[in-house]
Order: structure tokens, then sequence, then C-alpha cells
């Protein structure tokens, strides 16, 4: 049977950007299957696994806030030097989440030839330890960094500047339940497609919320 892993996650605000938003920022009602994906990506991350979102449990009622934002309009490069902040600087207002909390459910997949990522990745020059990759290892490594808040990069909550608290939730551990609201959330951003690394495609499911709570194990995904 397949181990999976629960993480409780809270924030003050929250932004899981539509799309099909293009001047100003709207988030979704609820977490995306991405965004969850990132925050179990930050506490560990390996070229050898791929996380999968099972389950998403919404613990908060959803409220929503607008705020008006001061956003830089330029990529940073190393060709440039620097950024004019007052000349690139633009103004933006935003419909956010705020107070939200959430329990998300994952396992992880191990791909059968970890040194296929070298192309990917190839900064890193070495995969250290690779022949001795198996989800043992990658199992007590998560749980020993998740039970202590260690976390590669810090997690976030759709935009890096609303970041968020976690916690492991250990199996049968009893926590606050989910809200009692069912609703359909329509098409929903659920991952992007790396298939060909020069033109990443989106794809979206059809996000359906019972008693608070979003079951991806057998959603249809479409591109």
């Amino acid at each position: 049977m397949k181990t999976s892993y629960c993480l409780e996650v809270r924030g003050d605000f929250a932004c899981f950007t539509r799309p099909e938003m293009k001047v100003e920022r709207v988030s979704y009602d609820v977490i995306t299957p991405s965004a969850a994906r990132a925050v179990f990506e930050a506490i560990l991350w390996k070229p050898a696994i791929r996380w999968r979102i099972l389950k998403i449990e919404v613990l908060r009622p959803i409220r929503w806030i607008n705020l008006r934002r001061n956003e830089v309009g330029a990529l940073a490069s190393p060709r440039k030097d620097g950024i004019e902040i007052d000349e690139e600087r633009q103004q933006r207002a935003g419909l956010f989440l705020r107070d939200v909390a959430y329990r998300l459910h994952a396992d992880f997949i191990m791909d059968r030839d970890p040194t296929q990522h070298r192309g990917q990745f190839p900064h890193l020059s070495k995969f250290s330890g690779e022949e001795t990759n198996t989800p043992a290892k990658f199992h007590e490594m998560f749980l020993r960094r998740a039970e202590k808040g260690q976390c590669i990069n810090q997690p976030y909550l759709g935009c890096r500047e609303f970041a968020c608290d976690f916690r492991l939730v250990r199996p049968g551990e009893n926590g606050p339940p989910a809200i009692q609201e069912s609703r359909d959330l329509g098409w929903m951003l659920y991952d992007m497609d790396f298939s060909n690394p020069a033109d990443p495609k989106p794809t979206f499911f059809r996000a359906e919320m019972k008693s608070g709570v979003i079951d991806l194990t057998n959603a249809e995904v479409r591109g």
C-alpha cells in the first residue's frame, strides 16, 4: 500500500491566480493542486521523485480581501544591471484570500530512471546517492524534515510574499474539521505539463468541493 503524507498549512493571505485574468490578480476560491505540490517540494525536493496531491481539505471559511499593491513590471536578468524600481513600478489591484488554512494530502512517485533528469537540471553535475534511491529513504527524509519544520525555501500560498506556516499531521491525529460547505468551483488550474520544457502547457480539472473536501484521486485532467 502506497504511503500518503499530510500537511496542515495556514496563512494570513493567499492568491492562487486565475490564468485568464491578464491585468489584475484574482485568486481561485481555494488552493490549487500545483500550489499545494509546491508546499511539499519546499520541504523535500529531489529529481528522483514527483509529488502528487490526493486531497485538499479546506479548514476555514472562504473569505476575500481587496488589496492594491506595487509590483515590478520587469524581470531581473543577468544581462541587466539591476532594475530601476521607479521606472518599472506598477500599481495593481487584487482580489485575494485571507485567513486561510488547508490540510493537504499527497504521495510521491519515484521515476524509474532518476538519471533522466540530468538534461533537465544541468547545474546538478552529480546526483549524490542516486544508486541508493528508495521510497524508504525519501519517506524518512520527508518525515524528519517536516517534523522539525525544515524546508529548502519558505513555503508560500500562491505568491512568494504570502508565506505560510506548516506542520506535519501524523496518521490518526485529530485536527480541526473541514468546513461544511459544498460548491462547484468550476475549471481550475491543475498543474503545468512540462512534456515540452521549451513550451510548458497548463492543465485543468473540474473542481468540486464536497463538505469542504476536494478529492483529486480520480480527477479528470485536461490540457
